[in-house]
């Protein structure tokens, strides 16, 4: 087994009008970062790869923020393969 980072350009969707309405993450593929084998090494690369974007992207807007037009990125791990977006299906309200 391997453990992909990738990193995905971060945005919001609208899941819903219950209580007062709600939103959720979702993510874009944009490149594979690396491949580890072991889950340790892995999160340890995409802790170093998240805490140099928050650094960089410090000027950007906040993805919650209504003004947000994109362009902020993180890392996240996956085994084997990183999917094109997440999350693969909408989530439902609880």
């Amino acid at each position: 087994m391997s453990y992909v980072i990738a990193f995905y350009e971060i945005n919001k969707a609208y899941g819903g009008s219950e209580e007062g309405g709600w939103w959720f993450n979702t993510g874009t593929l944009v490149r594979v970062f690396a491949v580890r084998r072991t889950e340790t090494s892995a999160f340890a690369v995409a802790r170093r790869a998240n805490a140099l974007l928050t650094r960089l992207q410090r000027s950007k807007r906040s993805v919650g923020s209504v003004l947000y037009d994109g362009g902020r990125h993180e890392a996240h791990v996956y085994e084997n393969t990183a999917p094109a977006h997440f999350p693969e299906s909408r989530p439902h309200y609880e």
